[in-house]
């Protein structure tokens, strides 16, 4: 029994399909792909059993790939069963790239504090043609 079906002989329905969902693990991802069993349009007939050569799948989508970054042993929580250890969160991204970017500043800051005790450490001798034309 499913729940959110068609009515039987709806003018909107369309015509029944097999599914076939096909779930994969490759590289450390999951792999979904969706197919379609296929059977030739010239049998008006159920597929006898020796027939089944004559079925074949057909990709009709969607298909993704999911990169898992914690696998929980409840719904949403519960002890972890698995973490990717490559998987870098865009939080930490980003507070990285504002340490580079402060680390710069701080650069700036450092740079401008050494240049003002040169100064003092250095002083500029009085030029004694500085008051000439002042009247």
């Amino acid at each position: 029994m499913q729940i959110f079906r068609t009515p039987k002989d709806h003018r909107k329905s369309k015509p029944f399909h097999d599914h076939v969902f096909v779930f994969s693990i490759v590289d450390d991802h999951i792999w979904f792909r969706n197919y379609q069993v296929s059977v030739p349009h010239n049998e008006t007939t159920k597929v006898d059993r020796g027939g089944l050569e004559k079925m074949t799948l057909v990709e009709v989508g969607p298909r993704f790939c999911l990169n898992p970054i914690k696998i929980f042993g409840g719904s949403f929580g519960g002890p972890t069963l698995y973490e990717n250890p490559l998987y870098v969160s865009p939080n930490q991204i980003r507070a990285l790239e504002k340490k580079k970017k402060a680390g710069k500043y701080i650069k700036k800051v450092k740079a401008k504090t050494k240049r003002k005790m040169h100064e003092m450490e250095n002083p500029m001798e009085r030029d004694e043609f500085a008051d000439m034309w002042k009247e």
